[in-house]
């Protein structure tokens, strides 16, 4: 989901304010049935094509079947990759029979694999970032890091050196980047070697939030000779919230302004039995009022809820005597916009970390996998728009006297007021950027201008863009 909803805002955005007609093609998991969150993302998408004077196709391709090539115990990276490559084929049989041949391909990040297809339509080519530049800097610089880094990088005793960028810590690695003996870390390495072979990046992300990473990307003296590619920041990009109702939402109308912190780890987090149990008595010690998005707990990674929803199990079964499920699980974005919301406790991937600022919501930053360290470290430390435990919460277990101070922190204390004052400046600026005449605007509108002349010069319809999205 944290990859699908901004390349389908991405779409939708190329659509009403370019005039361009837009095909997305999701490869989705062939683990799971579609869950009522993604088939309501997709309608939505859908409702925006049946009002629209132009065309906005989704196309589902059945993903290839890769469990001969790896082992159902293989990390989320992996399995996204090989899946997408495997998936070529499909997907390029299904771009060649368009009734019209496409001005330009977007990828994102799991789809790198299928640049070249556009080489054979002699179309541009774009990768679409949905995370952050930090995390781009670094993901096209690891095959640098790769030749001058000896052993594993968590045992570096210094700072992962980035030109022009803040340093990626040991602990704040990315997930792909823990054993370098893991299939993931080649996945992860091949990717960062196939983006600079864009054309162009547009990343998920805006001027004013990260200008050193950004200008990094640009300076051919720093990152921009790995990157190669032109960098365009062009967001940030989330879900568009709908009106909404059921009992959730009947409760919060009835709770003060800002008095509700908002506790959801996403649609892949997982938390284990021992901290599900500190995190709900620490929610209670802390006496303020909350809503949170149960799943259940996990014994594996972080990431144990990724390609599935859970079992279904009674929550009462494994939260602590007293606590009652009360509703079934309502919108994230939805629940971030009410005014009695005052504060989102997360698993920091980049979209929810984009609906917070975009809403002016603190949070308590908790990474679970993937980048979700140094998106963490963006929002602690860079942004200054949240607070997060003092250990990682997958090496310890966070006790619930720590979690009583960070909700209380965020929620009724004067440091928590500090950083509700600064979400609401980045909520501003974000405004900003994707107004008319902003950075971001101006970004995309570069960009989609650029494309318009591809197209009248090669005698192409600029109404027709193709949008690859390996999210699942």
């Amino acid at each position: 989901m944290g990859h699908l909803i901004p390349v389908l805002e991405l779409g939708k955005r190329l659509l009403t304010h370019h005039n361009f007609t837009v095909t997305t093609f999701v490869v989705s998991s062939h683990t799971t049935t579609p869950s009522p969150e993604y088939s309501q993302l997709l309608t939505s998408f859908s409702t925006t094509a049946a009002t629209s004077d132009h065309l906005c196709n989704i196309v589902d391709v059945p993903p290839a079947n890769i469990s001969a090539l790896v082992p159902a115990t293989a990390a989320v990276v992996t399995m996204i990759s090989v899946t997408m490559r495997e998936t070529k084929p499909a997907l390029r049989s299904a771009i060649f029979a368009a009734d019209r041949r496409p001005t330009v391909l977007i990828v994102d990040l799991f789809g790198s694999d299928l640049l070249d297809i556009a080489d054979e339509l002699a179309i541009p080519k774009l990768v679409f970032i949905a995370s952050n530049a930090w995390f781009l800097s670094l993901t096209v610089y690891v095959p640098v890091l790769d030749e001058v880094v000896r052993g594993e990088y968590v045992d570096q005793t210094k700072p992962l050196e980035i030109p022009g960028c803040k340093p990626v810590r040991p602990d704040q690695v990315v997930d792909p980047m823990l054993d370098r003996t893991d299939q993931q870390y080649q996945e992860y390495l091949r990717i960062g070697i196939q983006i600079p072979k864009a054309d162009g990046i547009l990343v998920n992300t805006w001027e004013e939030a990260e200008p050193a990473s950004l200008a990094a990307l640009r300076d051919e003296n720093l990152l921009g000779g790995f990157a190669k590619a032109s960098v365009h920041p062009i967001g940030p990009f989330t879900r568009s919230v709908v009106d909404s109702s059921g009992p959730v939402f009947d409760w919060l109308d009835q709770q003060p302004v800002e008095s509700v912190i908002f506790v959801s780890f996403g649609s892949g987090g997982a938390l284990s039995y021992e901290q599900m149990t500190e995190v709900a008595w620490g929610l209670e010690l802390s006496q303020q009022r909350f809503v949170w998005v149960v799943r259940p707990p996990t014994l594996a990674t972080g990431d144990a809820a990724f390609f599935g929803r859970g079992t279904g199990e009674d929550p009462s079964g494994y939260l602590p005597e007293g606590f009652l499920t009360r509703t079934r699980d309502s919108g994230r974005a939805e629940i971030l916009g009410h005014r009695s919301v005052g504060g989102f406790w997360s698993h920091c991937g980049w979209n929810s970390t984009m609906e917070s600022v975009t809403n002016g919501v603190p949070m308590i930053a908790w990474p679970l996998y993937a980048e979700q360290k140094m998106n963490a470290a963006v929002v602690a430390e860079e942004l200054g728009v949240g607070v997060r435990p003092k250990a990682a919460p997958t090496k310890e277990v966070v006790g619930r006297e720590e979690v009583e101070k960070l909700v209380r922190t965020i929620m009724a204390e004067k440091l928590g007021f500090g950083i509700r004052s600064r979400v609401m400046e980045l909520k501003i600026s974000a405004e900003r950027a994707l107004a008319e005449g902003g950075s971001s605007y101006n970004a995309l509108s570069l960009v989609a201008k650029g494309l318009c002349e591809v197209g009248r010069n090669d005698g192409v319809s600029v109404a027709k863009s193709d949008t690859i999205d390996g999210g699942f």
